[in-house]
């Protein structure tokens, strides 16, 4: 199950939160090198993406939650379908 997932921090200041996010990039890395997420960014001004790639809601929940714990933020989160999926969800409707 793929998910993009766009946090927008709560509102500090970013230099009372420099610490905290440099904690934020080893965590993506380690969540990459697992296979759970395939890619992070950080988004121009404030926040940041995750395409996480998990076997459930419940591992997704998990990952938000350990997320939120290093910057707390809230979440849009938008499940994909990657190409492979969708031709084979277009090529059954045949």
């Amino acid at each position: 199950m793929i998910f993009l997932v766009v946090s927008s921090p709560a509102l500090q200041r970013p230099s009372e939160v420099v610490e905290q996010r440099k904690k934020f990039w080893p965590w993506a890395q380690k969540q990459k090198d697992s296979g759970l997420a395939r890619e992070f960014y950080a988004r121009t001004g404030r926040g940041g993406v995750g395409i996480f790639d998990v076997d459930s809601n419940e591992t997704l929940h998990k990952l938000l939650n350990e997320w939120s714990d290093i910057m707390p933020a809230t979440f849009e989160i938008f499940p994909l379908l990657d190409t492979a999926q969708i031709t084979a969800f277009l090529g059954s409707n045949d």
